[in-house]
């Protein structure tokens, strides 16, 4: 795929934080020209979360806002809303993740943005839609995980739910599928010639993504709970600790490969009991398999397990992620042009190049307001009066 390939949509981002960022973010790598819209007075948060990196700014910030032009605009200021009004002359995607009807105030709702261009798409991300009791709720990842149901059976009997190390309803929930209803608006824009409201809920995505199990319940009435399916550790395939205190994941489900660790581990008399459905001997099974993998360091297993094709691989930390051979060999990080900052690729354009880091607050809005046609002069009175930032 060319690292061009959406380099004919023109985006205004209007987001912070995570999921709107990090959406806009995969367009950029893939060519989409993004504009972010900031405000001069209220940062992004993000700015303030260290460490910072070589070109001191928030690491995180200079990776989610890399490849895109930045403008700050007081968006209070009805001189502000003009220019983004001229902005939709090219610009004829927007992404914003206010609470609902805040855009709407400020001038800027979809239906406002409609009547001067038909075409826009206008994409509109938030914990919990723009229609619905919860629709004015404020929430976080944790929230939404914990309403969608999936906290509750993705953690050990017994034992509380656990905050998640990924933001999963942020990103897998938020972010991905604010890409996937973009592209398809353009998609329908090409035949139609017009645009159309994409309303993201990461709560709604969240619950999606129960799609093993929900089919059980829904179909079944079969209500997964902890550590009581296949794959949430109601079975052997789980997590493993070493002699010194690392782990091993196991996902050995099917039988060639369940054979080989059994061998492996020197337990094959207990094959039987792995497969059973019932509870004692599942737990049987994995209790023979904790001590034999309790016999040997990490190490020892890592080498051991290199060797073999039977789904058991060591549970790394993120250092030791960035630096295998797999890393390199699949170019999971890349290095920004000029700064020398290293950052995460683009998963699905391995060609892209980071031609800049996100930077300070309106970088760009003196380029931006000239290809609109603002004198110098125009420019500094909109500075003076706190327009523009």
């Amino acid at each position: 795929m060319s690292a061009q390939a959406l380099s004919k949509l023109n985006i205004l981002d209007f987001s912070t934080l995570l999921p709107g960022p990090y959406a806009s973010l995969m367009m950029a790598d893939m060519g989409a020209n993004v504009l972010r819209i900031e405000s001069p007075t209220r940062p992004d948060l993000v700015r303030a979360l260290p460490p910072q990196d070589a070109s001191g700014q928030s690491a995180a910030h200079s990776y989610l806002n890399r490849n895109k032009q930045a403008i700050a605009l007081d968006l209070k200021q009805p001189a502000a809303v003009d220019i983004v009004n001229k902005l939709l002359g090219k610009y004829d995607i927007v992404l914003e993740q206010f609470r609902p009807g805040v855009m709407d105030r400020l001038g800027l709702g979809y239906e406002q943005l409609k009547a001067i261009n038909p075409r826009v798409i206008y994409c509109s991300i938030t914990g919990y839609g723009q229609t619905g009791p919860l629709k004015d709720r404020a929430g976080h990842d944790i929230n939404y995980l914990a309403l969608s149901g999936v906290a509750d059976y993705s953690r050990r009997q017994g034992e509380r739910p656990v905050p998640q190390g990924v933001q999963i309803a942020d990103i897998a929930g938020g972010s991905h599928h604010a890409v996937m209803g973009i592209l398809a608006a353009v998609i329908e824009r090409e035949h139609t010639g017009v645009g159309q409201h994409v309303d993201i809920s990461m709560t709604d995505c969240a619950f999606s993504l129960n799609a093993m199990f929900a089919s059980g319940y829904l179909g079944g009435e079969v209500e997964p709970q902890a550590e009581s399916t296949m794959l949430n550790g109601g079975s052997f395939y789980d997590y493993y600790e070493t002699k010194d205190g690392r782990y091993m994941s196991v996902g050995s489900l099917e039988p060639p490969f369940l054979m080989q660790l059994c061998q492996t581990l020197n337990i094959q008399q207990y094959i039987g009991k792995a497969g059973s459905q019932k509870p004692q001997d599942i737990a049987q099974f994995k209790a023979v398999m904790t001590e034999a993998f309790l016999q040997q360091d990490f190490t020892y297993w890592c080498k051991v397990f290199a060797e073999l094709d039977c789904c058991v691989e060591p549970v790394l930390t993120f250092s030791e992620a960035c630096h295998t051979q797999q890393a390199h060999s699949r170019q999971w990080t890349k290095t920004a042009q000029g700064s020398g900052i290293e950052q995460l690729s683009n998963p699905i354009m391995k060609d892209h190049e980071i031609h800049k880091t996100g930077g300070k607050i309106g970088s760009d809005s003196v380029q931006v307001l000239q290809t609109l046609g603002f004198s110098e002069l125009e420019i500094e009175q909109l500075k003076q009066h706190k327009v523009v930032g």
